[in-house]
């Protein structure tokens, strides 16, 4: 695996953060140091500046380069982050004029990501996305870059260092994208096996840091990480979720959007995104306690929009409602569907409703059936006692078993397909089960 420019733990960081037009601000400025703690750097210096266009050599002005400059000779910064994307061209003349370490926003991102990766396929997923990203900047620290010398014994491949890197490059690269290829099938086997028995998927998804591990674990009763910081979960998660005896959903936990999050990200993580495309509801979890929340749903939305999943059917869960004290409730619209439910996963606060919600959603046109079993059917008997669908049943004299059944959609649709059981063998709405044949 190739080796990348890392931020240890403990070295003196220096922090660039340019106003352009006031298209920034300073929300944009604290989220760049929660980014830098997670990256677990702590010793932070800030240097904030305005212009009205980047330059296109060094991102910055004059002035500011020789203000960075003394910073870091007086403070001995090992390395400057910028809360912004920069050019290769321009990180390498800020190295060579800065002489330390300079990384942009989406390198310290993917960074990150590189530190919570903890699956096979999460690696592979943020090793893809680092290569992508350092293919644009393989001239950055060569210094061997000349053709190798001529003569008896000298002559080599007629490539610069330089080639040769590429050409290794973007095998590894090809090599990547055939694993993640064969690990994108198997989640596709995964996610028609559960077609086919009927069970809906739900996708957590939000803005980092919004509590969507935290949600996860209270519904699942699963103990996936979660922590406050950001990007605390990298690798997606998927449990049952019971919502009753006969009704459960499948729930997946993914990774925290962010603003201008790396494309190279979005394209690396195409398998695992896929699971929320796929999705029969997505959850937006949204902290209800943070002030810039419309910005980040706003954010959260555009990266769904990329990757295909803006039509998907989306209910809001507000959460975190035990900061500024709020009371559970669920919100409808004009015409009486609910789209926004306020919980607070932490101390357990409205979940009740949002399972009862998602029981709604999918499961709420239950109806009464009569079905009768002949004497070797005992294995769809033990299915629908299991799923607590049997109200009443009677022995008959020819062996027969007459049921009265309350079924969902979905559990009649698993004993039509998996089972084989003829849909016309169920009769509707029987009240007794006299004469049922």
């Amino acid at each position: 695996m190739f080796e990348f420019e890392r931020p240890r733990s403990g070295e003196r960081a220096l922090l660039v953060h340019i106003n352009f037009n006031s298209q920034s601000d300073q929300d944009d400025l604290a989220e760049f140091i929660e980014l830098v703690r997670s990256a677990d750097v702590v010793d932070i210096d800030v240097i904030v500046g305005s212009r009205q266009n980047p330059s296109a050599k060094t991102f910055i002005g004059k002035g500011k380069l020789e203000e960075i400059a003394g910073q870091v000779e007086a403070q001995a910064i090992e390395v400057v982050l910028f809360n912004h994307a920069l050019s290769p061209s321009q990180e390498r003349n800020l190295e060579a004029h800065l002489q330390c370490r300079v990384l942009d926003r989406t390198g310290l991102i993917l960074d990150i990501f590189a530190q919570r990766a903890q699956s096979f396929e999460g690696k592979l997923q943020v090793e893809l996305a680092q290569l992508k990203h350092l293919s644009t900047r393989l001239v950055r620290g060569w210094t061997h870059l000349e053709r190798q010398k001529g003569g008896i014994g000298l002559r080599g491949p007629g490539e610069t260092q330089l080639e040769t890197d590429r050409r290794l490059l973007n095998k590894r690269i090809k090599y990547l994208n055939s694993r993640l290829d064969k690990v994108a099938r198997q989640r596709e086997q995964s996610r028609q096996a559960r077609k086919k028995a009927d069970i809906p998927t739900v996708s957590l998804v939000g803005y980092t840091n919004a509590g969507k591990s935290t949600l996860f674990n209270c519904l699942t009763e699963s103990t996936a990480y979660a922590a406050d910081k950001l990007f605390a979960t990298l690798d997606p998660t998927l449990r049952k979720l019971d919502l009753d005896d006969q009704s459960s959903v499948i729930l997946a936990d993914t990774v925290g959007f962010i603003r201008h999050l790396p494309h190279d990200l979005v394209a690396a993580f195409r398998a695992t995104l896929i699971e929320t495309r796929e999705a029969d509801l997505i959850l937006h979890v949204v902290d209800c306690a943070d002030d810039d929340r419309q910005e980040k749903m706003f954010a959260v939305n555009q990266v769904l929009e990329e990757i295909n999943a803006s039509e998907t059917p989306q209910l809001v869960v507000y959460n975190k409602i035990d900061l500024p004290d709020f009371q559970p409730r669920v919100d409808v619209d004009e015409e009486g569907n609910q789209w926004r439910i306020w919980v607070s996963a932490q101390k357990n606060l409205g979940i009740d409703s949002l399972l009862n919600v998602l029981k709604e959603r999918f499961f709420s046109e239950t109806a009464s059936y009569a079905l009768s079993l002949v004497a070797n059917e005992g294995q769809i008997r033990a299915l629908l006692y299991e799923q607590g669908a049997i109200e009443e049943e009677v022995y008959e004299d020819n062996g027969d078993i007459a049921l009265k059944l309350r079924l969902s959609p979905t559990l009649l649709k698993r004993l039509t397909r998996k089972y084989g059981v003829a849909e016309e063998r169920f009769t509707k709405r029987l009240d007794t089960l006299a004469g049922v044949a």
